[in-house]
Parts: structure tokens; sequence; C-alpha cells
């Protein structure tokens, strides 16, 4: 197991945010210096001032900050970053009888950029200054006293024991934020835009170079936090309304201004990791049953049908696409919730958060990315999923997207489909030539199945051939399982299908799987 991943986790404010240190290192050169006013000065704010913001940006060049920091720290590593602490007692509103507070993050090892903080109250935005002292240091060599500023925020919240305040969500690095509903661990991350994910040329991280926190009214159980993004490509303006909660949900309006046309754009990308599961471990020597943020991407489509896509840890770079028209919602899942399905007593994988997208309003035709990277190890995000937009943005034309995050256990609504509860694929005694699938449905259409009901299985490959398909009861889960022989023949990839069906038709959501040598 990875050491790094290890740590990381222990941080618990969200430092694996973007999974590897190379993309760490290219997202951060686009954050904005804030340099230091002699005298603290308030200026007017209201809910259209980011946008304007973002709006005038987009007419000038890009210019990049500079990451430069004092010799001190600008070699920072990663145990000498985990040294540096926010002081809770310094928190913004510690004290204050609200709902929330917010720490910072120093300046160092992979978020050198400074990102600018402000404070919002009755209408007015006020810089939040920088104190050294905020913070506690396991060296005090890596105090300096220059006007650092800081690199992200957390949030918290009394999230699992009242009067108790944890973190609840992170932002930090490039665009990425994520969060946790009541008694979960940090997973999958979220981020404001993709440009280019899987792209041979390399892809753009666009980065929230300024943030504005409303101050709660005391008793209010939500937060607004305004961000301004910005990039080489494009600007935007982004309002996340926060409830943190058993399931914590984003309100999020977001208004993008591309520099310049762009062909391969993201809204609201996922970013997860999949290493192997029993659906996917041929290449893999671990003592574990499994080990991911994510076990399958979700789709309920606009036309009304629920997708089920197992993910998998490929040997080559993988994309998938599926078209949609106004869809109804889409997430990277994590349904497994045992610990026996994990086995792992410091990652705790059954209590990653899955996140369900769910478009407001109209978003026209596009498709659900799905970018499969490769991985050796559970170190790096190897899974990123988003909305891509049939037509390409257009530089200097203004586009809103307006959606909320689900944070929790599940999808937040019910169905009465039958549902996948596990992929698993292995060997064919005999046939090397065939691989012997295994899913495993539960759900509503099996409460008090009547007798002699008949379900059967509607299947499909495309190259290949699908044989000996057996339907039967599987009273371990109070479900039902189907088994089938896949033969490839010579084909170097094949798209399977499958739904359960009784003589009504189909009984359960589409499972969709990718299949490759």
């Amino acid at each position: 197991m990875s050491i790094l991943r290890r740590d990381l986790v222990k941080l618990g404010a969200g430092l694996t945010l973007l999974g590897t240190a190379s993309r760490m290192a290219h997202a951060q050169s686009t954050a904005a210096p804030s340099p230091a006013t002699p005298a603290i000065q308030s200026t007017p704010f209201d809910d259209g001032t980011v946008r304007l913001i973002a709006q005038r940006l987009s007419k000038k060049p890009y210019s990049p900050p500079s990451p430069t920091l004092p010799n001190a720290i600008a070699n920072m590593d990663f145990d000498q970053f985990r040294g540096i602490a926010f002081n809770p007692e310094k928190a913004l509103w510690h004290g204050q009888n609200l709902a929330f507070d917010v720490e910072f993050f120093p300046r160092g090892f992979l978020y050198k950029p400074r990102i600018g903080m402000n404070e919002v109250v009755g209408g007015q935005s006020t810089p939040i200054p920088y104190d050294p002292d905020v913070f506690t240091y396991s060296n005090p060599v890596l105090r300096v006293t220059d006007d650092l500023g800081f690199s992200g925020l957390r949030l918290r919240y009394a999230i699992n024991t009242p009067g108790v305040m944890e973190e609840c969500a992170v932002f930090l690095g490039a665009s990425y934020f994520r969060a946790v509903a009541k008694g979960q661990n940090y997973g999958l991350s979220a981020r404001a835009f993709a440009d280019g994910t899987g792209n041979p040329k390399g892809e753009e991280f666009a980065l929230f170079r300024e943030f504005w926190l409303e101050k709660p009214e005391p008793g209010v159980e939500s937060v607004v936090i305004h961000a301004l993004l910005d990039s080489p490509s494009l600007t935007g303006a982004f309002r996340f309304t926060i409830r943190p909660g058993d399931t914590t949900v984003f309100d999020v309006q977001s208004s993008l201004f591309p520099r310049q046309d762009i062909t391969e754009s993201g809204i609201a990308p996922l970013t997860g990791m999949f290493y192997f599961d029993a659906n996917e471990r041929n290449h893999v020597d671990d003592w574990r049953p499994a080990a991911h943020d994510s076990e399958a991407l979700q789709i309920w489509t606009g036309a009304g049908q629920q997708l089920y896509r197992p993910l998998i840890n490929p040997t080559d770079l993988q994309f998938s696409a599926f078209a949609d028209s106004s869809p109804h919602g889409f997430g990277l899942m994590q349904r497994k919730r045992s610990f026996h399905d994990y086995e792992d007593l410091a990652l705790n994988y059954e209590k990653r958060p899955s996140l369900w997208i769910e478009p407001i309003g109209n978003w026209g035709d596009g498709a659900v990315d799905l970018v499969e990277i490769p991985t050796p190890n559970e170190v790096n995000d190897n899974i990123v999923s988003f909305w891509r937009p049939k037509q390409p943005m257009k530089g200097g034309q203004e586009y809103s997207y307006i959606y909320r995050m689900y944070w929790g256990w599940d999808t937040p609504w019910p169905t009465q489909l039958a549902r996948v509860a596990a992929t698993r694929i292995g060997a064919v005694t005999d046939h090397a030539d065939a691989r012997f699938f295994v899913i495993d449905f539960t759900g509503a259409p099996f409460q008090n199945v009547p007798q002699g009901t008949n379900f059967h299985l509607i299947s499909q490959a495309a190259p290949g051939t699908i044989r000996n398909v057996v339907v039967e009861p599987n009273p371990e889960i109070q479900g039902w399982r189907t088994t089938f022989e896949f033969v490839p023949g010579d084909a170097k990839m094949c798209e399977l299908q499958a739904q359960l069906a009784n003589d009504q038709g189909p009984i359960s959501e589409k499972w969709m799987y990718r299949w490759t040598p």
C-alpha cells in the first residue's frame, strides 16, 4: 500500500485533491497574488460582483502569478507542510455562536500560489489579513514573517457531534474541492471546470484564484462561498451554497467566460480513484478484496434510463462517452458499504462519499464523458467524469450552468428498479478464450416475488458473444444473480450490456461494461 496515500488521509485536510504531484505542479502557476495593503479596506459586494470581475478579467490576456516563496519554505516537502497546522482558536468566526467557522492552509509544498481570501458582511467585502501566528509550526524555521497569504480553506461544522466543529469541506489546489456527509471520510473530489482531460497534448487546469466567504447569520445551517476561476482559456464566477448533513448538498451557480474557443470542455467534473475490485484485478497483487474511492459511473438519462457502468483500471487510457440530452443526473458512486468489502483499517473505503450531480434547467445536447487512466497503485486519482456540451464554447461568450451536488451514501432519489450490487469476472475452466461474468442484483422488484415469477437477462455484446446465461435467486443478498460466459474472439475492446427482466419487460437498471484484454 502506498505510504503517501496513508499520510495524506491522516491529514484529514483534502491534500489528495489532485492525486498526483505532476497535476499539482501544472496547476500551481494559476493563482493570483494578493499584495498586502497598508490598511484593510472594504468594498461593496453582492451576488453579481464576482461575475462582473470574471467577465472583465476574460477580456484581458491571462497573466500567471509568480509562485515565488521565501527561501526558507520554497522547497518545503510533504512532512514539513503537514507540520504547519492552523490554530482552531483563530478560525474565522470562531466563538461567535455560528454554525460554521473557517480555517486556512499555508502556502508551500505543492500549494505555492497565493489565493485571495475575503469576508463578506452586510454587503461589504473585506480582505482577510495574513498572520503567521494563526499557524503552529513543528519546525520553527518554517515560520517566516513575510506577508505570505493562504493557499486554500477548510470549512468546519458540527457535522457528527453537536458542539464539536469538524471539517466538512475543503477547497485546495487548482479548482479542486471535496466534502463529506455525516459519518464519512474524504474520498473523491470535484472541480470547477475541465479542459482537455486525457488529451495527449496535456490538460489545462483552471484555478480558484480568490474566494469571498459570506458570514452566516446565527442559527443558519448553510453558508455561501463565492470563487473566481481563472486559466489561460477562460474565467468564471462560482457561487456555492453549502448545507452539511446526512447528505451534504452544494448548490452551484456558475458563469463561464472563455477567452478563446474551447472544444474539450467539461462541466461539473468529478475525480476519483479506482485501483481494483472483483471485476478488475488481473494485474493487481493485493491482499484486500478491493480498493477504490468510487466503483461505478451512474447516469440517469434525459429519456429516463438508469445506467450503471462499473469502473476499470485499464492497461491503456480509455475514453467512454454516453450521449444524452438534458440529463437528470450523473455521478461517481460507491455502493459497497461494508468494512469486509475492503478490509482496510486505515483507509476505510466503505466510508467514502458518492457524488451525484443534478443539473438544474436544460443542459441541452452533449455527453457524460468517462476517462479511465491506468494506475499501478492507489496514490493516483485515475478516474474523471463530466458533462461535455455538444457544441464547443466560443470565445467572448458567456455560459451559465446551475447544478446541485449531493455528497453522501447514495443517489438522492429512490428507484423501483433492481440495482447492481456486484460485478465479478474470472476465468472459464477449460475455455481459455472466454471470461466468466457474475452480476448480482438487489432492490424493490425482489420484495414479495410471487411463486413462479420468471426473470431473464437481456444482454448484448459488440463485438463478441454472450453464451450460457443463467439467472437464479441469490438468497444471501435477498436478490438475484445472473452468470454468463463472454467470448471476445479477436476483439481488443468490447462493449457489453445486460438488464434483468420479467415477462412484462426490464426490471433493473442497465449494466454496461467495457471489456479489454
